[in-house]
């Protein structure tokens, strides 16, 4: 359930800053009778978001169980390159996107509402499809602990909270640190979803070594008590890993969260200022300020 509810209140904070973004700019140039057309491109994306785990379920459950094992194990790879992808570039671009988002609105306004209405289902989709694979994916190697209904959704509904204190600067919010912490803990939640791709794929027989465990939990060990749910959804912890699951995990976590954080700190801080006050450019000026 942890983890769920850090993608949620991850990827819906990402969403959220954008839709916050993309109505400051509408109240900023005075062109308010527009804002119905951003709303109708968020519901827009939502309805899309949740359509895509319908698919994904509907595959999956429409599968033998042999080709469902390779279908959730293919998408669990995928899972971890976007996810990765994201993290990446979330931390070296994202003090572009206030720009980059002015400026695809002036085009917009040019054209009209509906062209309104598409930037902001394709900006909030993005971060609404990738939100759908990780859940649905990380729900597949949790084995239902913390199904996304519960961890997803309640991370999604305290992301859209902290969007609206945001937009009212009415929190001090550090989010250069918000999305420092949350990314290395995704990296973490990654190395998971790899070891359960490796773990399907040794039960399909495509890769080796399943029967050379590295790692067996005594009897006393409970994988449905709290410790247990919470080492799974988080790890993808097991009481049982092979020795190929174990190097799968640490050879990716080790390297890709050590350059993660290398990356320059003038980056992240460049990325908490520009999009807050993108964020919060209608907000009243006595409001308090978001803290870099």
């Amino acid at each position: 359930m942890f983890s769920n509810f850090l993608i949620g209140l991850r990827e819906g904070l990402e969403a959220a800053l954008i839709v916050g973004i993309l109505v400051a700019y509408l109240v900023k140039v005075r062109r308010t009778e527009h804002l119905r057309w951003i709303w109708i491109g968020v519901g827009i994306a939502v309805v899309v978001s949740l359509g895509f785990v319908l698919v994904l379920d509907i595959t999956s459950n429409s599968l033998s169980d042999e080709a469902e094992e390779a279908f959730a194990g293919i998408m669990s790879l995928l899972t971890v390159g976007f996810l990765t992808w994201m993290v990446f570039w979330m931390r070296r671009t994202a003090h572009t996107i206030k720009g980059e988002l002015h400026g695809k609105m002036d085009a917009a306004l040019d054209v009209g509402g509906v062209a309104l209405a598409v930037l902001a289902a394709v900006a909030v989709g993005r971060e609404g499809l990738e939100t759908a694979l990780f859940l649905w994916t990380n729900d597949q190697a949790t084995s239902g602990t913390g199904h996304p209904a519960v961890g997803g959704v309640l991370g999604l509904a305290v992301s859209v909270v902290l969007g609206y204190l945001l937009y009212k600067r009415a929190v001090n919010f550090n989010l250069s640190t918000f999305f420092l912490v949350t990314g290395a803990l995704l990296i973490v939640v990654a190395a998971g979803v790899l070891s359960y791709a490796v773990h399907e794929f040794q039960e399909l027989g495509w890769l080796p070594g399943e029967d050379a465990v590295a790692l067996t939990m005594p009897s006393w060990y409970d994988e449905e008590a709290w410790y247990g749910s919470l080492l799974s959804g988080l790890f993808n912890f097991r009481a049982s890993l092979s020795v190929l699951q174990v190097v799968a995990w640490f050879g990716y976590l080790v390297p890709t969260l050590v350059l993660f954080l290398r990356q320059p700190r003038r980056g992240a801080e460049r990325t908490q200022s520009a999009v807050a006050s993108g964020v919060s450019a209608s907000a009243p000026a006595s409001a308090p300020t978001v803290s870099a």
